[in-house]
């Protein structure tokens, strides 16, 4: 059976459970995904032009589904919407278009239980279960709620934002491997220098090579960028207390039920109160056994957070084998702030999670 076969069964499952099937159109505004993902994603998208607007044959089925949701009489009000079909992105080496069904759940108040209901419907419908079968989950919210309450320098929360983006683990986003570029001249000049100074001395350092602008930014901005990667360079602001907090925070990693304890007993120690959003991760763990999960088939690890500036909460993606190889076959989250992004007067809550019919 093919790919386009097995999702029809697919959307017939869960259009039983309740998701109504949606059929967004295969050509979408590239702008928003752009504006979205950056320019980085240009590369990725199929493109054509009309001439005085770019489009896309759609690269996934989320940011569509949500559109097509806002855009409905059911904007703001609690919705369960699914797709499928081919989607189209570029990669080395892998073909640009595959079969992909996507599930979506707006509005809702009650998050976990929503979050639940994704995961469960998403691993059932896919028939994802078995021990050949691997399901990570992580919380976007606690590692946001951390960084918060800890009251980093901002070029290091975006440093760490970033390197999780980028899957990093901790140990390397504070280590980073030395540039290519060596700049180790100036910015061992630059460190301990007050801003001021610094900002001044990169800004003559530009002007006496001519250079006013470079890849689009300004002197000022360039400058900025080595005052940067001077603080952290020196480690400055982050002091051994907090960055040990990081490590044994991200450590973490197991049996979700453990996690949650040994989570609480660190937050505890160390005088933080995450009593919130270890509240709403628990009360996710008993929805998510509520609807047949066996907690002990789950790997909770706090470092596993996908984009952090994307994600809001929950997060999960399951594979067919072992993780270090296998390619996830299911993955999703939370992402509570994109219908805002999209036009949305408020943020709405909205969990979703993508298949992908060749790898299951």
């Amino acid at each position: 059976m093919s790919a386009g076969q097995d999702i029809e069964g697919l959307l017939r499952k869960l259009e039983g459970a309740g998701y109504r099937a949606c059929d967004p159109g295969i050509l979408q505004p590239a702008a928003v995904f752009l504006d979205l993902s950056g320019e980085d994603m240009r590369g990725r998208l199929l493109l054509t032009s009309d001439g005085t607007r770019e489009y896309c044959l759609r690269p996934e089925f989320t940011i569509p589904l949500s559109l097509a949701y806002l855009g409905s009489p059911d904007a703001g009000k609690p919705a369960a919407v699914c797709a499928g079909g081919p989607v189209f992105r570029l990669s080395a080496g892998k073909k640009p278009e595959f079969v992909q069904a996507g599930l979506e759940n707006f509005g809702r108040a009650d998050r976990e239980a929503a979050d639940a209901e994704i995961l469960a419907l998403a691993l059932e419908t896919a028939g994802a279960g078995g021990d050949s079968w691997r399901v990570r989950i992580g919380d976007a919210s606690l590692i946001s709620a951390l960084l918060d309450r800890l009251e980093l320098p901002a070029v290091w929360l975006r440093r760490i934002r970033s390197g999780l983006a980028k899957g990093q683990a901790i140990d390397e986003i504070f280590s980073p491997k030395p540039d290519k570029s060596d700049h180790s001249g100036v910015l061992a000049a630059l460190d301990g220098a007050d801003k001021a100074g610094a900002r001044a001395l990169v800004e003559d350092l530009l002007k006496i090579a001519d250079i006013s602008a470079l890849g689009g930014r300004t002197a000022g901005e360039i400058a900025d960028r080595f005052l940067e990667q001077a603080e952290l360079r020196g480690g400055s602001g982050l002091d051994a207390a907090k960055r040990g907090l990081l490590q044994e925070f991200f450590a973490i990693a197991g049996q979700p039920d453990q996690a949650s304890a040994q989570l609480r007993a660190l937050f505890d120690a160390a005088a933080l109160d995450l009593g919130p959003e270890m509240d709403g991760f628990d009360r996710r763990l008993n929805f998510l056994a509520a609807r047949g999960i066996d907690l002990n088939t789950l790997e909770f690890s706090a470092g596993f957070a996908r984009n952090v500036d994307y994600y809001t909460g929950f997060v999960f993606e399951a594979c067919k084998g072992d993780p270090a190889v296998a390619r996830p076959a299911i993955a999703g989250g939370r992402y509570d702030g994109l219908l805002k992004t999209l036009g949305a007067k408020t943020n709405i809550p909205a969990v979703g999670a993508a298949i992908w019919m060749e790898r299951l």
